[in-house]
């Protein structure tokens, strides 16, 4: 609760090079939704592999493995969780599935964290679904052997009142909109992290938190591109980022920056640079992107500029979408009524009706 107290967040220096990432961000948030009005058999093959991917990078994370053809059955509900690994990796599953389907429909409250963390832990022994009873630690074992302690969070006796006010906090802020939810959410996790709620699974539970977040903001790139995945790749930079910017968290003292830059510019956009590389692959097959084109003029109106074609197909080029133009005009499915720079095109025959 720390980043939302005592006007904390408007006292962070923000440079320009992370508001040219946040404008960045919404212009990649505008051609994911084109992509998803265009291209959803495309986008159905990556979302699976996303699913699998996040399931297993999540867990790997936290030392929790299994082979990779058990995590296809299991995230494909083929089979069931034979050990305690396994029973983890379903947990994860579920409580993905639900953000995956019900996130419109998920207040972000504190009983939804609670529910989603009794999910992850369903198939275990351990119950979940409450809050630490004990202290608790971050440490790192160096290559020597030895122990060091990183951070010590919130004590177990404050933790439930500190997620509260954490949560009252969050929601006034977000209601107000007056601080981009791009910097509300990395706030939040860094937040949750240092506070480190439950006895277990407080990483997992960050990942999927911020998927949450990030659907209820507009950005689902998520579904798409494993962001676990990424940070699994990137897990020292990561580690790095919380740990710079948690130096002074207690007291209020602590730097956002560091997280934000890795947050946002390196896990989020990298995400969607990734998923404008895979979609480009995609649709790279012979006829796919004329389909795309073909497709995106029969939801325009009878009258159309080109303009509004091209920006209806943003992966598609210019040559490629003139080609197509000139087709459909050897034929006589459309006309143009007039040329230049603002061209305006007619919709005539039925193959665009």
């Amino acid at each position: 609760m720390r980043s939302f107290e005592r006007n904390f967040l408007e006292k962070q220096p923000i440079p320009h090079s992370l508001l040219r990432t946040i404008r960045l961000l919404g212009e990649y948030r505008g051609k994911e939704t084109l992509f998803t009005q265009q291209t959803p058999q495309v986008l159905e093959s990556l979302r699976q592999v996303a699913i699998i991917q996040s399931t297993e990078s999540s867990n790997r994370i936290e030392g929790i493995e299994a082979p990779p053809e058990r995590i296809k059955k299991l995230v494909e509900h083929k089979t069931t969780p034979k050990n305690r690994s396994e029973q983890e990796i379903a947990g994860y599953r579920d409580a993905l599935a639900t953000i995956h389907a019900n996130h419109a429909n998920m207040p972000f409250t504190i009983g939804v964290v609670l529910q989603l963390h009794r999910d992850l832990y369903q198939f275990v022994p351990q119950q979940g679904g409450r809050w630490k009873m004990t202290d608790n630690e971050i440490s790192e074992t160096r290559p020597d052997g030895t122990k060091v302690i990183r951070f010590k969070p919130t004590p177990a006796h404050q933790t439930p009142d500190a997620m509260e006010r954490l949560h009252v906090l969050f929601k006034q802020e977000w209601e107000k909109g007056e601080v981009d939810p791009l910097l509300l959410i990395p706030a939040y996790i860094l937040d949750f992290l240092c506070i480190h709620p439950f006895t277990d699974g407080n990483g997992r539970m960050a990942r999927l938190l911020t998927l949450l977040l990030l659907y209820q903001a507009g950005f689902e790139v998520g579904r798409y591109i494993s962001l676990e995945q990424l940070i699994e790749n990137q897990r020292e930079g990561y580690y790095d980022a919380l740990y710079k910017s948690s130096q002074g968290w207690h007291q209020g003292e602590h730097s956002l920056l560091p997280w934000w830059e890795y947050f946002l510019g390196v896990m989020l956009l990298g995400a969607y640079r990734e998923f404008e590389r895979r979609t480009g692959e995609l649709t790279s097959a012979h006829g796919a992107k004329s389909e795309m084109v073909l497709a995106a003029i029969r939801k325009l109106p009878r009258t159309f500029r080109y303009a509004d074609l091209a920006q209806a197909c943003p992966n598609v080029s210019r040559p490629t979408i003139k080609r197509v133009l000139a087709r459909l005009r050897e034929d006589g499915s459309v006309e143009c009524i007039k040329s230049g720079r603002d061209a305006i095109w007619e919709k005539k025959g039925s193959r665009t009706s």
